[in-house]
């Protein structure tokens, strides 16, 4: 029994100590010469940074766009939703097409959490998930995904048509 449960133990360490971490959210050193009160999104460090300015911002992790659906630019926030429903994009729906037509706001299977900042190009946007162990891994189409208790931080923090950059 003592051996059984070593053993799990064991497994439990290593598979731990093998998954992407993703910590909490921290306010950093970030000499970025971005203004302040922007957002800065490297998907390779799968990190976003709200610039506080004075060379510092606070340093959320995110998931991020996977393989061949991560993009780099510039953006601003163009709208901002609390618990917004969703409706599955054509290109998702095509390679899911069992997903409803719409998904209600704060139902448990609604990929966008509890708020959105929705960004003016394409269907991206930063938003929550309910999916907390996506954060800190390659996993969308695209959108930047947060855990919901940092995108709501961010939310009360950014008005509509803060500068968004994405950054490889």
């Amino acid at each position: 029994m003592i051996a059984r449960l070593a053993f799990a133990l064991l497994t439990f360490v290593a598979i731990a100590g093998n998954a992407p971490r993703a910590h909490a959210r921290e306010t950093v050193q970030f000499n970025s010469g971005y203004p302040r009160g922007s957002i800065v999104v490297i998907t390779h460090q799968r990190q976003l940074y709200f610039v506080l300015g004075n060379g510092q911002a606070i340093r959320y992790p995110v998931g991020v766009g996977k393989a061949g659906m991560a993009w780099q630019g510039t953006a601003y926030v163009a709208r901002k939703l609390v618990r917004p429903s969703w409706g599955p994009p054509e290109d998702i729906w095509r390679a899911n097409p069992n997903l409803p037509a719409v998904i209600p706001g704060g139902a448990p299977n609604n990929p966008m959490g509890e708020a959105v900042l929705g960004l003016d190009r394409g269907n991206y946007a930063i938003h929550g998930t309910n999916n907390p162990s996506s954060i800190g891994r390659y996993v969308s189409h695209g959108c930047i995904r947060m855990y919901n208790q940092d995108i709501v931080d961010l939310y009360g923090r950014v008005p509509v048509g803060t500068p968004v950059y994405v950054l490889r």
